[in-house]
């Protein structure tokens, strides 16, 4: 560790914090609730404006896989100040709404910048921060999604209330703050340790295997409510823009709390029981967007549903320290499992947007798919269970 970031250890924290509020937290959630907005102003058509929304996934995938070569063949630092700037360079251009491609582009450009983010910002931190604590600054990594959405709740209602140019400029605007109030607190040695070796290629055990397959299965049933809900309540209940700022306040509120909840659900209960618990939790509130249409429910589920996007992140990396020797095997492994989320995330989208389409505009149909995935999710982990811990059992006895 450094003089540097002995001095100041919030520095590190704070910086990656703001990467995954900006390239995240913002980048991909302030767009739901402009969604309804956009298609009354007649910027695009409906079916556009989901299929921009789809774009930032996309972009999400070839970021998770450009982020460690990227980071390779300059730092992690260099590649993640230059995402953030990326993510408010989008959001100016977004003010235009030359074309659907051009809108798009810069949809996509923004996905791209949070996938980098999120293969990049904890790898190139935890290790400079104090064993003791790499758990709460992984949480504060983290939080920086919620912050993202709760801030979208909030501040993205108040700027349509001076224009949707505005609130373009006003997203611009604040996530070009963040990326420089957050400039020097990337960790300056991470430039030479680029250029160690990365480690060899290792067999993936079942247990790894299943958990990138839950992870997926996890990207794809939030996908639906993320995109949806928001329009869902404001024009498919019929109950008003004001209506669906509130749902998705309460979205936001969750995702503040599910880091560090489900952070300590892994420390309570172990990662694989608190995914779990977390499916079990996720799947009653997806009944309840199925099953009801009283908002006070609607409020309750969607505070639950809010919670999972951030949550199964420090779950999931929890599993894979747990499942994983060594801290660079660990980044490698955390690097494909962000890439199968990313993958399945992607196709959601689109997939999500075509039956939006194809159904009529039905959004119980996208609800019930992603229960359906949740399901799968639960499934997977029940039927390879002997196998799991058989794989477990032979590691240790190799040791």
């Amino acid at each position: 560790m450094t003089a540097e970031t002995q001095r100041a250890p919030w520095l590190p924290i704070w910086a990656g914090l703001c990467a995954s509020l900006v390239g995240i937290g913002l980048a991909r959630f302030a767009y739901t609730p402009l969604v309804p907005a956009l298609i009354e102003a007649h910027w695009f058509a409906s079916s556009a404006v989901v299929y921009l929304g789809a774009a930032n996934l996309a972009g999400y995938l070839v970021g998770a896989l450009a982020g460690r070569p990227l980071a390779r063949r300059w730092s992690s630092a260099a590649v993640l100040r230059g995402m953030m700037v990326l993510v408010s360079l989008a959001f100016l251009a977004c003010a235009w709404p030359l074309s659907v491609a051009w809108f798009f582009a810069w949809r996509l450009l923004s996905g791209v910048a949070g996938g980098v983010i999120m293969v990049l910002a904890a790898s190139a931190i935890l290790p400079h921060v104090a064993a003791a604590r790499r758990g709460l600054a992984s949480g504060a990594i983290f939080l920086g999604i919620g912050l993202g959405i709760a801030g979208a709740a909030s501040l993205v209602p108040w700027l349509l209330g001076q224009g949707l140019q505005e609130t373009w400029f006003g997203l611009a605007a604040l996530s070009l703050l963040l990326s420089l109030s957050s400039w020097g607190g990337w960790p300056a040695e991470q430039e030479h340790q680029q250029g160690g070796h990365a480690p060899g290629p290792a067999a993936v055990s079942p247990a790894v295997l299943v958990l990138f397959g839950q992870y997926a299965l996890m990207a794809t049933a939030l996908v639906a409510p993320m995109m949806f809900l928001v329009d869902y309540v404001s024009r498919g209940l019929g109950a008003g823009t004001h209506a669906g700022a509130m749902i998705w306040g309460l979205y936001g509120l969750g995702a503040i709390a599910g880091p560090v909840l489900y952070g300590l659900l892994a420390d309570h209960l172990g990662a694989r029981a608190g995914i779990r618990w977390v499916l079990l939790a996720q799947l009653a509130a997806l009944a309840v967007l199925l099953g009801s249409h009283d908002l006070r429910l609607l409020g309750a589920a969607a505070l639950l549903i809010g919670s999972f996007p951030p949550g199964i992140v420090p779950l999931a990396l929890a599993r894979v320290h747990q499942l994983v020797p060594g801290h660079a095997r660990q980044n490698a492994t955390w690097s494909r499992a962000t890439v199968s989320f990313a993958s399945f995330q992607a196709i959601a989208g689109y997939a999500y947007s075509a039956l939006f389409a194809a159904s009529g505009g039905h959004y119980g149909v996208l609800f019930a798919v992603a229960a359906g995935a949740v399901v799968l999710a639960l499934l997977v982990d029940m039927l390879v269970r002997d196998n799991q811990a058989m794989s477990l059992m032979a590691n240790s006895s190799a040791r």
